[in-house]
């Protein structure tokens, strides 16, 4: 890609390229510790040096990539911080169920019923539908601070994710999980949906520990 001046990039074109290198990040095809740059970036991103670097300034932002000395990196998996994100995510998404269970409509049950019944599928598919599931959840509530603070930890959380359903068993149970919550949010239980929630949440919490032990994250830069 050839350069180009802010004046010439649509916001089209910037957003296209964030999508592409975002989904590079968490998808791990960039791996964390990686160095990057934004001239490296043109060809996976499709996009000349100004959206790429707009792109780049978005993920520093949401903790994806990191500015080390002149260069760039791609931000390594901590422990500790994705352990205090699944902190965060437990009692956010706890308190947004309890809205949906009063607010779901029918339209939206029966969006989030297509989303569970086609999991669990391979990690990539099963990871989209669950995001959007969590989201749309979220979102029923009807608290758009609420819906947005679930979405920013699932994005925290996503890389480490991508680790953790790589075994059938791990997808399967997430999405039993899954259609739990749905049966409690229908049925109008607030109760039994937060604390399906919260159990949920403490078991991806246990099951990304184990795919982030030292003997599974050979090559990875896991501090």
């Amino acid at each position: 890609m050839t350069g180009d001046t802010a004046s010439d990039t649509t916001p089209r074109q910037a957003d296209a390229a964030y999508a592409r290198l975002r989904s590079a990040v968490l998808e791990l095809e960039l791996r964390p510790g990686d160095r990057v740059s934004e001239r490296g970036l043109e060809s996976l991103a499709g996009a000349s040096r100004t959206p790429v670097r707009a792109a780049m300034v978005r993920l520093e932002a949401q903790g994806l990539l990191r500015r080390d000395g002149r260069g760039w990196i791609v931000a390594p998996l901590d422990r500790h911080e994705l352990d205090q994100a699944a902190e965060f995510r437990e009692a956010v998404e706890a308190a947004a169920v309890r809205l949906a269970v009063g607010r779901v409509d029918a339209a939206e049950l029966a969006t989030l019923h297509a989303l569970v019944d086609g999991e669990p599928g391979e990690p990539d598919e099963l990871l989209g539908a669950s995001r959007s599931f969590h989201s749309r959840l979220a979102a029923a509530g009807g608290n758009r601070f609420l819906a947005d603070a679930v979405a920013a930890a699932l994005a925290r959380l996503e890389r480490a994710r991508w680790l953790e359903v790589r075994t059938v068993g791990s997808r399967e149970r997430s999405a039993a999980e899954h259609r739990a919550i749905l049966a409690a949010v229908q049925s109008g239980d607030a109760d039994e949906a937060e604390r399906l929630v919260r159990a949920h949440a403490r078991a991806a919490r246990e099951r990304t520990a184990a795919a982030l032990a030292p003997d599974r994250t050979r090559g990875l830069h896991v501090t």
